[in-house]
């Protein structure tokens, strides 16, 4: 099957699709980033608002998610296309000949068509490769970190990625198993872990499977999410201009927890000691301030989208001074 064929057989429906392009309050000659460009729903809306003197640049990790956008935008010298982790949107910017963005986009988490093919083995649902990959060129897979991770390790990151409270059962199951035969795919993986799990907790989250918080885990360490997210929002300081946005939807507690600390971090003031004397010179205006209070989708889109439930987005501007 060819790439475009392919992509052509997987339904993918764009989070917040309107509301994050709102709040990206775009200008026509204004320069944009959909850092996580997926199967650019975003993109789409992002570049119908654009003029002719504006830019669009378009990031993912994915070899596949790059060749669409390469194809589907290959006559539009808006567009620029960049392989690579969001957090390395600096070099993007530089590549295309640019020095700042009125905004950033970050949609964060698995795209359907990852999670859809079986063979990129993000699914539990589906029997498929254990590799977990947002590129499948890069690193090592999950099959291959979880044949040579030592129980502790593997507890650890079940435990503090996807607040598992039986993630030292699994680690321990895990390595035993491993030691009888390889563990090389999705539905190997989740059956181990489904026997970890008590039947009173899993009879308790009903319609939860027992593996998406170890699957969840897996796959935020093994692509380094949390690690490039915050380097990535650091970022956003020197390379937005003022009054840029920087718009992030978040699918689970820990990347917005980091979300929310850093804009709440970058839009209050320093504290000063007890009695140290100002100058008006001395005042501080934050970097960021933070634009509305944080938006969820519709009951409207949850019913059509059921993987948008748990999505959350949070709005950010640069100050005017800084």
């Amino acid at each position: 099957m060819s790439d475009k064929s392919k992509h052509e057989t997987f339904n993918h429906e764009t989070v917040l699709l309107h509301e994050a392009v709102d709040a990206l309050s775009i200008k026509k000659d204004g320069v944009y980033i959909d850092a996580t460009f997926g199967r650019g729903g975003h993109s789409a809306e992002i570049i119908k608002q654009l003029g002719s003197k504006g830019r669009l640049l378009l990031i993912d990790k994915d070899p596949l998610a790059i060749a669409f956008a390469k194809e589907k935008y290959k006559e539009d010298g808006r567009v620029f296309v960049w392989q690579g982790s969001f957090k390395g949107f600096p070099s993007a910017l530089k590549d295309a000949g640019l020095e700042k963005a009125d905004g950033l986009l970050l949609d964060l988490g698995v795209s359907s068509p990852q999670l859809d093919d079986a063979s990129r083995g993000f699914s539990f649902m589906r029997d498929g490769d254990l590799d977990m990959r947002m590129n499948p060129d890069a690193d090592e897979s999950a099959a291959q970190w979880l044949a040579r991770a030592v129980e502790e390790d593997i507890a650890n990151v079940i435990y503090q990625y996807g607040d598992e409270r039986f993630s030292r059962r699994i680690a321990k199951t895990i390595v035993e198993k491993r030691a009888e035969s390889p563990i090389s795919t999705t539905l190997q993986l989740a059956e181990i872990i489904a026997s970890c799990i008590p039947m009173r907790i899993q009879r308790k989250e009903q319609g939860k499977h027992p593996a998406t918080r170890s699957f969840q885990a897996i796959r935020i360490f093994i692509n380094r999410e949390l690690d490039d997210l915050h380097e990535c929002l650091d970022n956003t300081k020197e390379y937005l201009a003022t009054k840029g946005r920087l718009v992030v939807i978040s699918f689970h507690s820990l990347e917005d927890r980091i979300v929310k600390r850093f804009l709440k971090a970058a839009s209050s003031a320093p504290k000063i000691p007890r009695g140290l004397p100002i100058m008006d010179d001395d005042l501080f205006v934050p970097i960021y301030k933070v634009i509305s209070k944080p938006v969820k989708p519709s009951r409207n889109e949850v019913e059509v989208n059921v993987r948008s439930r748990s999505a959350i987005m949070r709005i950010g501007e640069i100050n005017d001074v800084r």
